[in-house]
This record gives C-alpha cells, structure tokens and sequence, in this order.
C-alpha cells in the first residue's frame, strides 16, 4: 500500500510511504513513481507518527470513572478513600466479565493510536483478535505498599524487568519507597518504576526508566514527578493508566504533559516511540524506516503545534502490522476503489466524526450497556446507513 502526501516529523517537505505486508518498504518524496498495482490512499493536510507505545495501562480497568474526590498524600490514601465513598460503583464495574473489559480497554487505546500497550497487572486474555500489541512479558508488582513478600519477589528469578508503581504521592513514605528498594533489590534486578511523583534526581540510578503519567498525578495529587531533572539521569516513557484516574483521551493527556515543559516537543514524542520501544525490547518499532514494523498512526495536521492540538476524532489511520485498524469515514470511498473488505470494520460516531473499526465495537459496546446500564463510554454505534460509507 503507498500513503501518499503525508508530512513526517523531522523532514522537509511531503512524504509517501510504501508498506509491504507487515513492514515499512520505502518512505520517498511525495508524487515518486510507484507500482501500477499498488492500492494508494492519499490524504490532504496530514502527519505520520510511529505507532504509539503506551508504557503504562491497566487494560480491565478502563470502565470506571475517574474516582477522587480531593488531593491525596499518596496511594494508600487514595485507594482507602475510594473503596469506602465508592464501593458500590467499585462493585458493580467489576462485576463487568473480565474479556469484555479488556476487550475494551484495547479499543480505547486504538482509537487514541496507541499500537502497542504496556499492560500492568496480572496477566491477560486478550483473544485471538488482535486489535493492538499487548506486551504483558515483564514482572507486575502493584505497590511496595500493597504487595505482600514484596522483598522476596524483586529478588526472585524472572524474565523481563519489575514493573511497579513507586514514590506515588507526596508524603515521606513515598519518597522513602525508591530507597528501600534500593537497599532490597539484592541482585540488581532492572526496575522500571510508575509515577515516581515524590522521586529525588539522586534516586534515578534505582530505576532503568520512568514512565511518566501526568494525568493521573494531576488528578490524584496536584503535582508530578520532576521530569525535567529526571531526564537527564535515566529515560522517560509515556504512560496514560486507566480511567480510574486518568481521562479516556490520551491526546488530552499529551497536551497537559507538553504545557508543563519539562519535555520538549522531541523528548515527548520520543517517550511514545522510539526510547519507549528500546526499554520494552521491541528492536522493530517507534520509528519510521525502512524495515521497520507497519505501525503508523496518520493524523490532521502539518507541524507539533496542530499534532498536540488533535483529539482521537481527528486520527485518520491506525495502521498496526501491516494491517488497517482504523480509518475515518473519509477515507471510506478511496480503500473500497483500492478492493479493501470494509465489511471486516464497525462504524462508530467518536465526537462528530464517523470512524470505523476492526471488530464489532457496537456489539462489545452493547454488551458491557447490558452489564452496566451506567457505563459512560465516549463512542457510539451508528448504522452504515448514516455513514458515508455504502
């Protein structure tokens, strides 16, 4: 497939960009001669990104609303308060089948373009549909706080490195968390460490990496880890969490991150794709080059300031191995000419625009309504009827 006019981060001018299969098979100036019997898309006012990595996501979690009624100390204050003023709301998401669960919390990553999620927690069933890649090949532990035997498990053989929430909040156990586990992690066990708000510059060398999650420390804390001092002692990824404590929209996420300038423009993409993909062990992803892994995401826009702009209503293309996951109903007309099976997608309405899926979408969405009638959910079904698309 050739992905004709796009503008690419870093480069002058105007792009196409040639997939074969499941890879990228050449990135040329626009309007360069290509194949007769290549099936082209061509997009007006358009930017490519790598495939997103979201480096930190509770997958069965993403049907609660954001739970929180004040700034907390740390975590435990949190998670206390909320399971006494919530538990019936607690209760009744949970009640929700776990695979359906999940199965959405791969659709709200999709339609935010994240290709690739780091799930936390324990593992799951994904089903045999794949919509994302959902990397779940390392050590979850929740909390120093709330895992018991938590000294015996980072020192328990394993493969991959410990994944856990460290130094949440702002109190002083907090900040004590990422000395203790220095003092314990007896081997040397890689650690990527969450949150890390209460961290200090001098307890960077504790953790192979940072996954920053601003939305989340806003909402529960009204303050986040200091980025801007961390980055220069060990690499900072992005991560969005769940629903739990975070908005739905990862694009509203990514703008609260670049308004507090502790990354730049390069540094925050960067944290999405390429540093990401090396911390997690995928040599094939967060770049756009030749042999790289088809994971695109193409949305509105020409340059960082109309990106950061974007909401999950203006992607216009997830593009995830080689394979179409979704695509705006504007584009509709040009993949049926190019002979694409567009029976194979579901359309739904996301903000004002029509957007179609891989999967039934309205089928899961139907399904959770059945099990909680109050489910807030930010697509919803449309007909083919009210698309463009016939």
């Amino acid at each position: 497939m050739v992905l004709r006019n796009l503008s690419v981060i870093g480069r002058k001018g105007l792009h196409d960009i040639i997939t074969d299969e499941h890879k990228i098979a050449g990135i040329v100036p626009a309007g360069s001669a290509m194949p007769a019997t290549s099936p082209v898309l061509s997009f007006a006012d358009a930017i490519v990104l790598p495939g997103l990595i979201n480096s930190h996501e509770h997958l069965d979690f993403n049907l609660f609303p954001m739970l929180g009624n004040r700034t907390y100390a740390d975590y435990m204050e949190w998670g206390q308060d909320i399971h006494v003023r919530h538990k019936d709301r607690i209760r009744q998401v949970l009640a929700i089948p776990r695979s359906l669960r999940t199965r959405w919390g791969m659709y709200k990553n999709l339609l935010n373009g994240f290709t690739t999620v780091v799930n936390h927690g324990e593992r799951l069933d994904t089903g045999a549909e794949e919509l994302v890649t959902v990397f779940q090949g390392c050590y979850c532990l929740h909390s120093l706080g709330t895992e018991r035997r938590w000294k015996w498990k980072i020192n328990a053989r394993g493969r991959g490195p410990v994944v856990l929430h460290i130094g949440e909040g702002t109190n002083r156990v907090a900040a004590q968390e990422l000395d203790r586990i220095s003092r314990w992690n007896l081997f040397g066990r890689p650690i990527v460490g969450v949150h890390g708000v209460a961290m200090q510059e001098r307890q960077a060398g504790v953790l192979k990496a940072l996954v920053w999650c601003p939305g989340s420390n806003y909402f529960l804390y009204n303050k986040t880890a200091p980025v801007d001092r961390l980055k220069k002692r060990l690499p900072i990824l992005f991560g969005t969490d769940s629903t739990l404590s975070a908005g739905w929209n990862g694009w509203e996420q990514l703008r609260l991150a670049r308004e507090q300038g502790m990354l730049n423009d390069e540094e925050l993409l960067d944290s999405l794709a390429e540093k990401a993909a090396a911390i997690w062990g995928f040599p094939m992803l967060g770049k756009l080059a030749v042999g790289y892994q088809a994971d695109l995401v193409i949305t509105k826009g020409r340059d960082a300031d109309s990106l950061f702009a974007n909401n999950p209503e203006d992607l216009l293309l997830v593009m995830h191995r080689g394979n179409i996951r979704l695509f705006d109903s504007s584009l509709a007309e040009q993949l049926a000419a190019a002979g694409h099976n567009l029976a194979a997608y579901s359309p739904v309405l996301l903000g004002t625009n029509t957007k179609f899926v891989q999967g039934d979408l309205p089928g899961l969405l139907s399904e959770i309504m059945r099990y909680d009638p109050a489910a807030e959910l930010p697509v919803s079904a449309v007909t083919r009827k009210e698309t463009t698309c016939q």
